[in-house]
């Protein structure tokens, strides 16, 4: 198999998959972008914005548009930090109450996305996964140590 087959493939599935999440969430006026903004708020607590954009590989510009909508719906709520530079980025009260929804809508896509793939053969493909992404994340920290 040539490497850009493998790379196309990954990603037409991540398109998708975007695509996916964005057909379940319309209804709750949400984007796939907005849903992983949320769902990294809510596994890990208020964050940064530099730290949303790192840890989701997005850059700022459309971070802090995605951000924007999130405030404008009452999702998220910025906080000023000590150093009034910073500003933590948390879920509102509104978002913890609507989370359990809209989290069911992607889990129930999820489902139907990967059905027919067994548990074993969904437990590797996690593990291979999360060892490129480490691997990637690894190398991009030496290339800025250079």
């Amino acid at each position: 198999m040539e490497l850009h087959v493998l790379f196309h493939s990954v990603h037409q599935l991540s398109r998708q998959i975007m695509k996916c999440n964005n057909t379940v969430l319309q209804e709750y006026g949400l984007y796939s972008a907005q849903w992983s903004v949320l769902y990294v708020l809510k596994q890990r607590g208020r964050l940064t914005q530099k730290e949303l954009s790192e840890y989701l590989a997005v850059e700022a510009p459309p971070m802090t548009r995605t951000i924007q909508r999130l405030v404008k719906q009452g999702y998220v709520r910025q906080v000023p930090g000590q150093d009034k530079r910073v500003k933590f980025i948390e879920l509102t009260e509104l978002a913890e109450r609507e989370y359990p929804v809209w989290e069911q809508a992607v889990l129930e896509m999820n489902e139907k996305t990967i059905r027919g793939f067994s548990k074993e053969h969904q437990q590797q493909l996690q593990k291979l996964m999360t060892e490129w992404l480490s691997a990637m994340e690894r190398h991009q920290g030496e290339e800025e140590k250079k």
